[in-house]
């Protein structure tokens, strides 16, 4: 299972993509899958995050989604962003073209 959290870090959440269509999808404080990453819930600390992911696997998990891992994230003042690009771009969507993915239901709201 990859983890993309550095060692240690302070804040993690929970991603994965689902099955049905490959969407990538962030694990919420209500034991859901969401897809976008405003609703994930953001473990603080190390025992946090081992629980979450650990809420986010339980034993028919493979059904849903494939290979839920940590990844770090950020405190931004009031909010919550992705640490590393990696993952900045799953959150946004494509990167090629601004008129797709999550970019561009941001624009439109």
């Amino acid at each position: 299972m990859a983890q993309h959290a550095a060692k240690g870090a302070r804040f993690q959440a929970v991603t994965a993509n689902r099955l049905s269509d490959g969407e990538v999808v962030y694990f919420s404080a209500d034991n859901r899958w969401v897809e976008r990453f405003t609703e994930a819930d953001v473990a603080d600390g190390t025992e946090a995050a081992e629980a979450l992911l650990a809420r986010a696997m339980p034993d028919d998990f493979e059904a849903h989604v494939l290979e839920p891992y940590l990844f770090e994230v950020l405190e931004d003042g009031r909010f919550y962003k992705p640490a590393s690009v990696r993952e900045t771009i799953r959150a946004a969507g494509p990167t090629v073209r601004l008129d797709l993915g999550k970019q561009a239901e941001a624009k439109a709201e």
